[in-house]
């Protein structure tokens, strides 16, 4: 059960858990109506598949990144930075699992999702990883890229094509991306100075940060309301994404007004309750009216 438990932490299981979320959220605005039978065995298959193949992602990265995670409080627990895995075993089962998300998207979803899916694994766990991070402060917003893809999974999964609605998406995502990370940062400065990453932080000052996380706040207020102003959600999502944005952008102001951690905590918490509730309205949009 502990080498279990040691493979399980390597897949980053609550980030996963958002990105199949935000994956469902794709697949089910995609459809109409609600989902026939057929409808949710793709569903469900494509879940699985997505998950095996972003937690193989999530695994590379942290076999890459061991040495980088050891200096961090944040990652220091990681079996790949205490040694508790060896290369070969998180490798083995990053690539096992891989194939097998692979295998099961081929199967029993469609070639486009396997082939997105993959991308988005090459994009994360390499160019991000190897490329990306190490080399400059924007790696977030560069990075976010890949992280925002998870919508687009789930609208080729059930369409097998890629329409506007499922980008529209995948914008908020990469809007939504650099002040979550950047909130983040702000407290775990020590962590990313001491590790050498050229987080904004580090590299431009807290100051800087707090302005962009602020700005940023206020671009993705703009980019939530797309959805609405395209058509594809009604009121109800425009009022909640008003209610959540809006928030987003008080934490932000707040932060850029007077900084302290526990602020900066407090606006990364946020954050992730912003995605949650804001793709939950999407969903209940869809299917209440």
């Amino acid at each position: 059960m502990a080498l279990a438990r040691q493979y399980h932490a390597l897949t980053k299981p609550r980030v996963i858990q958002l990105i199949v979320f935000c994956a469902g959220i794709g697949m089910a605005l995609a459809i109409p109506g609600w989902p026939s039978v057929a409808q949710w065995a793709t569903l469900a298959a494509a879940c699985v598949g997505i998950y095996a193949v972003a937690g193989a992602a999530a695994a590379v990265n942290c076999l890459i990144e061991k040495n980088i995670d050891a200096k961090m409080r944040r990652t220091a627990w990681r079996p790949t930075a205490r040694g508790e895995l060896s290369d070969w075993q998180a490798l083995g089962f990053a690539t096992s699992l891989c194939a097998v998300g692979a295998l099961v998207l081929w199967l029993w979803v469609n070639p486009l999702t396997m082939g997105l899916t993959l991308a988005t694994f090459v994009g994360y766990a390499l160019v991000y990883t190897v490329g990306l991070k190490p080399l400059t402060p924007q790696n977030i917003v560069i990075g976010g890229a890949s992280g925002a893809m998870p919508p687009v999974l789930g609208w080729a999964a059930m369409t097998n094509q890629l329409g506007p609605e499922a980008w529209l998406l995948s914008l908020i995502i990469f809007v939504w991306t650099p002040p979550h990370f950047w909130a983040l940062s702000l407290y775990r400065v020590e962590d990313y100075r001491q590790s050498g990453l050229p987080m904004l932080p580090v590299t431009h000052g807290n100051v800087f940060t707090r302005w962009h996380i602020f700005l940023y706040t206020l671009v993705l207020l703009a980019v939530c309301m797309l959805p609405f102003v395209y058509g594809m959600s009604s009121w109800l999502y425009a009022v909640v994404a008003l209610g959540v944005c809006g928030g987003f952008c008080h934490y932000a102001y707040r932060l850029l007004r007077q900084y302290s951690d526990e602020l900066a905590r407090a606006t990364f918490r946020f954050s992730l309750i912003h995605l949650s509730v804001l793709f939950a309205a999407l969903l209940l949009d869809h299917y209440l009216l």
